[in-house]
């Protein structure tokens, strides 16, 4: 992985976290944990529409990718998490 890869994964991590954070209401959660979420949901989104036997392709495509898996992470850390 390339350096340009890795600043297109951390860019769209960190919109993919902020975009996750305003659909479910949170709003932000400062730059770092954006971009923690966002690259985790990445990969999380990644399995499950590889599971499911769907592709992403070009910049709109990875990002709705990493967004999904965002949100399936957020419900799955609010649903799993502290109370």
């Amino acid at each position: 992985m390339g350096v340009t890869d890795m600043v297109f994964l951390l860019v769209i991590g960190l919109c993919a976290g902020w975009l996750a954070g305003q659909i479910t209401k949170g709003g932000s959660f400062g730059l770092a944990n954006n971009l923690l979420v966002g690259v985790i949901g990445a990969i999380v989104g990644g399995v499950l529409f590889r599971l499911i036997g769907l592709k992403a392709y070009g910049l709109m495509g990875q990002l709705v990718t990493a967004t999904v898996g965002a949100l399936v992470l957020l419900f799955l850390l609010k649903k799993f998490g502290k109370k």
